[in-house]
């Protein structure tokens, strides 16, 4: 599907426009506008923009990636701020968020901006002719490498996409618009604005450095989207083991460092020819449950990547990392998070010889990713409604992607549903369409890759609970209140134990006060359904 790329003589009332798409749009069309048409012209842009690194290593075959011969691997390094910050999120249609206010922050922020040269860029969010979506960016000089970086992390504009986006099934949708000035400050919003107006496709994001800003901040008019036009939207990783003439599709949702992007690039040894659509952003189509990749590239850390890894080879560019000069005398990257945690670079879709933009195979499996030391390794849920409200429940702890409020404890246990912090729309909705995938006979599982108690759950352990999964060589017994476990030996479940049974039982009226805050907050605006709480109350009552 595509969205409506230019405006008919009809579309052009005031119906189609709200004040601040209007606002927004209009500045896209100012004089002091150059619009960069490919990642070659943004590549030069950044090269010689103040602060950028070209170190000595160059970019695997970028031929391939719409880009010139001997172009570098570009660093760039942003301030104190290295990760996202969620306090810096407004949304058009939540109770208590007023648009006129906002209309007036808007036009301010893009009047002072006239005296500066502003660079329009384009790309497409979803990498099918049954889902594409145009985005436009507008961002100020002196940010050449977030442009760059955003055609890289998106998919810009070649022949190949550009037809298929013609051929592409249109929908009643308007392009993306986003208005960014990153240097923007207003008393009222010390750590930034991200302002969306989902409703009618368009965004301004204002103070904010940090990449991941703008991945996300994409990302989240994508998403609405896609939830609008019938499709799950998903922040999580999804991929197709093909083994014996069959074959399994999973998804995994879980937070940043979570290890939804490990579950999903894990190759099991070579016994699967595997296949991935993405490890972030997709959506998954209610009917026919195949499933489409949203972005071509990588926005991965660099923390677990020396400069030794060969999965550097594939870097296009790297954000909030070092640099020295190694003993040949050429300009390398310092990694691991020396200079400061959340260290980024863009990974090349060459990095995964085996991506797909679309899987067409139905969808088998769903796995919650969480960090609840009270789940054990691996739990089954077969009851709809529990399945998609355990997901509604998603708990799993902070990570150095988030910016954090002084006094927030990173380690504290939190619950984001369906490991979505971008949604736009009520939360009912999500609830919906993953209890239809789950009603359509799509299997719910809880993975625990965190710590089981005291003890952790390595990523071995995991894989090994994954692959008799998809051979179809799992036993589950009945645990309790509708929910299987696998006897896994050294991860022994010890129901019977009364300090354990609090533990569960605290564990499951966290997740009850949780929904039932939903009822009170902006109104009720993330209102669950009553089956929620039913459930989880059954729950209670077996302990």
């Amino acid at each position: 599907m595509a969205t409506k790329g230019k405006w008919g003589r009809q579309d052009v009332c005031k119906s189609n426009f709200s004040r601040l798409k209007v606002t927004i749009e209009t500045a896209f069309y100012a004089n002091n506008v150059e619009l960069l048409t490919s990642r070659r012209e943004a590549y030069k842009k950044a090269i010689s923009s103040p602060g950028t690194i070209v170190t000595d290593l160059p970019v695997y075959k970028p031929e391939l990636l719409n880009l010139d011969e001997g172009t570098k691997i570009l660093l760039f390094n942003d301030g104190a701020t290295v990760g996202r910050f969620a306090g810096a999120r407004k949304i058009i249609g939540v109770p208590g968020v007023n648009e006129d206010y906002f209309a007036e922050i808007i036009r301010e922020a893009v009047y002072n901006t006239r005296f500066r040269k502003m660079y329009h860029a384009m790309s497409y969010t979803g990498l099918h002719e049954d889902f594409m979506v145009k985005n436009h960016i507008l961002i100020p000089e002196g940010f050449e490498n977030t442009v760059y970086n955003w055609l890289l992390n998106f998919q810009d504009l070649t022949p190949e996409y550009a037809a298929m986006y013609e051929r592409s099934k249109k929908m009643n949708e308007n392009d993306i618009y986003i208005f960014t000035d990153p240097d923007w400050c207003h008393p009222d919003f010390p750590g930034g604005l991200a302002l969306f107006d989902p409703r009618n496709n368009c965004a301004a994001l204002l103070g904010l450095r940090y990449f991941g800003e703008f991945k996300k901040g994409t990302l989240t008019l994508g998403w609405s989207v896609g939830n609008r036009q019938g499709y799950a939207a998903c922040h999580g990783g999804l991929k197709k083991y093909e083994f014996n003439g069959s074959h399994y599709v999973a998804a995994f949702f879980g937070l940043s460092g979570s290890g939804k992007s490990t579950l999903t690039h894990a190759k099991h040894g070579g016994k699967y020819d595997i296949t991935i659509v993405h490890d972030d952003a997709l959506v998954i189509n209610l009917e026919n449950l195949s499933s489409i990749a949203l972005e071509p590239s990588y926005f991965d850390k660099t923390s677990d990547y020396p400069l030794t890894s060969d999965d550097n080879k594939f870097l296009l560019t790297i954000q909030n990392c070092g640099t020295t000069v190694d003993e040949d005398g050429k300009l390398v990257p310092v990694m691991e998070d020396v200079r400061n945690g959340n260290g980024r670079a863009i990974k090349s879709k060459l990095w995964s010889p085996n991506r797909v933009d679309k899987i067409e195979e139905p969808l088998n499996a769903i796995f919650w990713i969480m960090k609840d030391p009270i789940l054990p390794p691996i739990v089954k849920i077969e009851d709809p409604v529990l399945a998609s409200t355990m997901g509604a429940t998603l708990a799993t702890k902070r990570t150095t992607a988030e910016k954090l409020l002084p006094g927030v404890d990173p380690e504290a246990l939190v619950f984001e549903p369906y490991a979505n912090p971008f949604r736009t729309y009520p939360l009912s909705q999500d609830y919906d369409k993953f209890k239809r995938l789950f009603i359509k006979g799509v299997d719910c599982y809880i993975i625990n890759t965190g710590f089981f108690l005291n003890k952790k759950v390595t990523k071995e352990t995991t894989l090994g609970i994954l692959e008799r999964i998809v051979e179809g060589k799992a036993e589950f017994v009945e645990w309790f209140g509708g929910l299987k476990i696998m006897n896994i030996p050294g991860f022994e479940v010890k129901t019977s134990e009364y300090e354990y049974r609090e533990l569960l039982k605290t564990s499951m009226e966290k997740r009850i006060e949780f929904i039932q805050s939903k009822d009170i907050e902006n109104n009720g605006y993330d209102k669950l359904p009553v089956e929620c709480v039913e459930r989880l109350q059954g729950i209670l009552t077996l302990l």
